[in-house]
């Protein structure tokens, strides 16, 4: 199954990078949201990352033609011909599962759905609709436009056609499979990485370093482009705190339950980038001024 039309429900950070890298693979896309303003300020960020691509000479086509590929809109009436239908909103299984059980209302029969979650299991998302083969996880990672990850996350339903087309529309896009083939909360690059940054957000609250520095050791001793305080803030605390609440849940690992320190920032309305203040703090442009 070739994948030449894509709808993406969600343009935060998530939504909005896989609108970009599929446009810029020559894939229409229709961006869905709920309000007209949430949809002006994602086109807004897609044009100045499509024209820094662009500025850097790492796209061939004009910014606008890339842009020209993606349609936005609060409504579900661009539809009819979509083949991948992907969920990019934040972590919460009811409000994801009414997603998709509208999607499996509105969509054609032929369209694939998927979750770009990082953490609910995909056979829960499948159970809100009467296509659970046709349904799959890809997680991309955050920035979507520079990560090449992306986990391809097989539901217990999802046919061997629904993972190749996964699969296949991955390599489209310029980025690199990693296959899950059982459906576990957190899936696997999640699994290992959030153990650290629960760690590290201990170590915070017992006074032993501060997220700067630990922030700093990670990119000097282990190589990491950024650190696990800096990614927090760019995905997002709430983001964080919802994948690791959704795993705790699934496993019952008290391991995976989220840190005081986190807990309180989400209820202080800390939540990153997005609000000015998170693990750092940031002007109105999103600089780091800490």
């Amino acid at each position: 199954m070739e994948i030449k039309k894509v709808l993406v429900v969600g343009c935060g950070l998530m939504g909005s990078g896989i609108s970009q890298v599929c446009a810029q693979a020559g894939i229409n896309v229709v961006l869905n949201d709920i309000s007209d303003d949430i949809l002006a300020r994602a086109r807004e960020t897609i044009a100045w990352s499509v024209a820094k691509f662009v500025e850097k000479g790492k796209l061939e086509e004009k910014q606008q033609t890339i842009m020209d590929r993606i349609t936005f809109t609060t409504g579900f009436d661009h539809v009819a011909d979509v083949d991948l239908a992907i969920e990019a909103v934040f972590e919460n299984i009811d409000v994801k599962q009414s997603i998709f059980k509208r999607l499996d209302e509105t969509c054609p029969h032929h369209t694939l759905i998927a979750s770009n979650t990082s953490a609910i299991p995909i056979t829960e998302l499948a159970a809100a609709t009467h296509r659970p083969d046709r349904v799959l996880g890809l997680h991309f990672f955050s920035p979507v436009p520079m990560m090449q990850a992306v986990e391809v996350i097989r539901g217990i339903s999802t046919s061997d056609e629904t993972a190749a087309a996964g699969s296949a529309f991955v390599e489209k896009i310029g980025k690199t499979g990693i296959m899950v083939n059982r459906d576990v909360a957190g899936f696997v690059i999640n699994r290992i990485n959030w153990p650290s940054a629960i760690q590290a957000m201990k170590l915070v609250e017992a006074g032993v370093a501060t997220c700067a520095d630990i922030d700093k050791g990670l990119r000097l001793a282990s190589g990491r482009k950024m650190g696990i305080f800096e990614t927090g803030d760019m995905v997002g605390l709430d983001i964080t705190y919802g994948a690791l609440m959704a795993v705790y849940k699934e496993t019952g690992d008290p391991a995976f339950y989220p840190p005081l320190m986190l807990r309180r920032k989400v209820k202080a309305g800390h939540l990153g980038r997005k609000t000015g203040k998170g693990w750092y703090t940031y002007d109105e442009n999103g600089k780091r001024i800490d």
